[in-house]
């Protein structure tokens, strides 16, 4: 049986019910084990128990989440050149682009030689006064389902053992 790891980070509740999603997704492979994490509790001992992953967060200030950040810190070096060649996606809960926390998450899983099954999912909030940053998300059902569509394609690439 393989292992998914879904790790996500949200703040304002947008990239938790993108995570919830893609698990929903995900959780429809009967060959795969699907671990949710949040970020604070994950690390590297997850990703070495996984065989394919999925992060998830919003984007702050142009960079992927602190508390991603922190995971990724936090797990690196422990896992550099003990995961490579694995599979994985990336959701992104932006309020513009999402662009520069997807190239983030890029430069550190090319630094894990992962392999990219999809381009990042970037759901854009289009919130850009303080009011709306801060308000609580609510990510609609077109968006949800291509985060729910992600994860299956995920879980079921490692399931028939495509990726």
């Amino acid at each position: 049986m393989k292992t998914l790891l879904i790790v996500y980070h949200t703040v304002t509740g947008g990239s938790r019910q993108m995570a919830q999603a893609a698990a929903a997704g995900a959780g429809a492979e009967p060959l795969v084990r699907l671990c949710l994490e949040t970020a604070a509790e994950s690390g590297p001992q997850a990703l070495l128990d996984a065989d394919g992953y999925l992060f998830v967060c919003p984007e702050n200030l142009a960079a992927v989440s602190g508390l991603m950040k922190d995971f990724f810190d936090r797990s690196y070096y422990a896992v550099l050149d003990r995961i490579q060649g694995r599979p994985y996606g990336s959701l992104i809960c932006a309020g513009s682009d999402g662009m520069n926390a997807a190239r983030q998450i890029e430069r550190i899983a090319t630094g894990w030689r992962l392999h990219a099954i999809a381009p990042p999912l970037i759901v854009c909030t289009h919130a850009q006064t303080p009011e709306q940053i801060l308000s609580p998300k609510t990510i609609g059902p077109v968006d949800l389902s291509r985060c729910e569509e992600l994860g299956a394609t995920l879980a079921a690439g490692l399931g028939l053992g495509i990726f």
